[in-house]
């Protein structure tokens, strides 16, 4: 049986909802996050060096990093393409693209953003000044028009069909789902990306999204 290490509030959320798109039986260890610093648990280095989540454990094969693990899963566990394309379908580079897009273009820059509003908010009042002109520079130089042009480009592609391989829901509806949950749960305007709002809405009726959130618990974004 497979074995999800589940930190809250992560990215391994969408391993459960693959998981159980997939039918496939598995179990979840969870883990809490540091109340002080807010990271993983230092049990998780005893599970995968890098002490991170999501990880696996698929009778022995252990296995991090969320396209790595959509990767073995779909590649073993569905192998009648209910969630991904075959090789010779001309929907496999769109789902390649959108597989490896979600962390490797995506995400990083979220996640720096929001690394920058905590260093701002929690800095010394006579250092937040500084901080906050820095990551400003920051901020426009380089991160808003790289999530912006990333933000366009999903919209135009959601403009198209309600999923991102077209009208039925696939895997990579599943690994996009973090990052465009989140920016619509954060501070983020999202009213000039009315494609990717109603894409959110359309993946949290989906049944086997609600599951995985009941069993891995609801986040706080």
């Amino acid at each position: 049986m497979i074995t999800v290490h589940h930190l809250e509030n992560s990215r391994s959320q969408r391993v459960l909802w693959l998981l159980e798109a997939l039918g496939v039986e598995y179990k979840v260890k969870r883990y809490e996050r540091d109340k002080k610093t807010n990271l993983a648990p230092k049990e998780l280095i005893a599970v995968h060096p890098l002490g991170k989540s999501p990880v696996i454990d698929d009778e022995g094969v252990v296995l991090a990093e969320s396209g790595a693990i959509f990767d073995y899963l779909l590649q073993k566990y569905d192998q009648d393409f209910k969630l991904h394309p075959k090789k010779s379908d001309i929907k496999n580079k769109d789902y390649l693209f959108w597989l490896h897009f979600a962390e490797g273009s995506l995400m990083w820059p979220l996640v720096m953003r929001l690394l920058h509003k905590k260093v701002i908010e929690k800095s010394p009042f006579f250092i937040s000044p500084i901080a906050k002109a820095i990551f400003t520079g920051i901020e426009k130089a380089y991160l808003s028009h790289t999530i912006n042009n990333a933000f366009q480009y999903i919209e135009s592609s959601l403009e198209k069909n309600t999923f991102f391989l077209g009208e039925k829901i696939s895997a990579v509806d599943i690994i996009m789902s973090f990052p465009l949950v989140a920016s619509c749960a954060g501070r983020a305007n999202m009213d000039k990306y009315p494609h990717v709002k109603e894409f959110v809405k359309t993946i949290k009726l989906n049944e086997d999204y609600k599951r995985a959130i009941d069993i891995g618990g609801t986040y706080a974004y």
